[in-house]
């Protein structure tokens, strides 16, 4: 039994540890206690496991503001805290936020509608993303991986999963027709209601700087999308929702471009011109959404969410239609 014993950020919990407090933690509160304790896991983790009753103090069940004693034995469950060249924790008011996105979860499952501007995970000079966020709100679960991905700047519906039964089972259910994935898109010009689909293979390239890209070149992979207008801005813009079939990078975004209907606030893929006087509305964001989403389960059941756009999306389409 450890007697008043501290964990280095490099450390990695493997099992249940029993701390005996000593006489320097007397009259501390318990959930100051474990941040000391567990230097380097979030407060929000600290307080979902005292809420879940996974920390006991002599064997009893405490709330956070419980003021320790000398000799209280304080049981500690099994935490990852980050190692040695892993990502640095992430930030309070982002793991917040990630939390509060979240439209769906299940013991195998999370669905979250992710908000544009955070990568799906870290890399390439972002010390994280929403699945190193994940793990350090989801500590206990040891398998989080991502189902799929997202654009940074793309908001809307992003699967993880939390068991490797259910990862497998929707990466093959995206290899086949068990995931309907739907987006809304705010394209220049008025999209011809004729035109459904974008069918192009794309090809990816990597730019001097490192940067990928992606063109529509015959020797590309097939790509598919389909159209459908939602809403007409006269001349100047359509809201669409685009479908793609196949899933290959940047798809709605080149495909879009392809059509003559570039994508508002597309950096790579856009019109200046239109993605400025978008901005002049208040839309300071690339302006595609997975809004909705059908996907079927292991047990049958099919799941059907849909996430609403953020309040700048919301905002910038009003002032069009006024």
């Amino acid at each position: 039994m450890a007697w008043g014993a501290r964990v280095t950020d490099s450390q990695t919990l493997q099992s249940v540890r029993m701390i005996e407090v000593g006489p320097e933690y007397a009259g501390q509160r318990i959930d100051n206690f474990l941040r000391t304790q567990l230097k380097g896991a979030p407060k929000t983790l600290v307080y979902r496991i005292l809420r879940k009753g996974e920390v006991r103090v002599n064997k009893g069940r405490i709330k956070p503001e419980y003021k320790l004693q000398a000799g209280d034995i304080v049981r500690v469950p099994p935490i990852r805290l980050a190692e040695e060249g892993e990502p640095v924790p992430v930030a309070r008011s982002v793991l917040e936020r990630l939390e509060a996105s979240i439209v769906y979860e299940d013991k195998a499952l999370i669905v979250l509608n992710k908000p544009a501007g955070i990568a799906v995970h870290g890399g390439s000079g972002l010390n994280f993303g929403v699945i190193e966020a994940f793990r350090q709100l989801r500590a206990e679960c040891r398998e989080l991986e991502l189902v799929h991905r997202l654009d940074r700047d793309t908001s809307g519906l992003l699967m993880i999963a939390k068991k490797r039964s259910m990862l497998r089972h929707l990466h093959e259910a995206l290899r086949g027709d068990g995931v309907d994935k739907r987006y809304f898109a705010l394209v220049r010009g008025n999209w011809p209601s004729s035109r459904k689909q974008v069918s192009a293979p794309l090809q990816k390239s990597n730019l001097r700087s490192g940067e990928r890209m992606v063109e529509v070149n015959a020797e590309g992979k097939e790509a598919l999308t389909t159209f459908k207008v939602v809403r007409r801005f006269g001349e100047f813009a359509t809201l669409v929702e685009a479908s793609p079939i196949t899933g290959r990078t940047h798809q709605i975004r080149v495909h879009a471009k392809y059509a003559g209907h570039p994508i508002a606030g597309d950096p790579k893929y856009g019109d200046d011109d239109f993605t400025k006087e978008i901005r002049e509305l208040g839309g300071k964001r690339l302006f595609l959404h997975s809004h909705a989403l059908k996907v079927s389960l292991p047990d049958g059941r099919v799941l059907e969410l849909e996430a609403p756009v953020d309040d700048m999306w919301a905002s910038a389409v009003k002032s069009l239609g006024a």
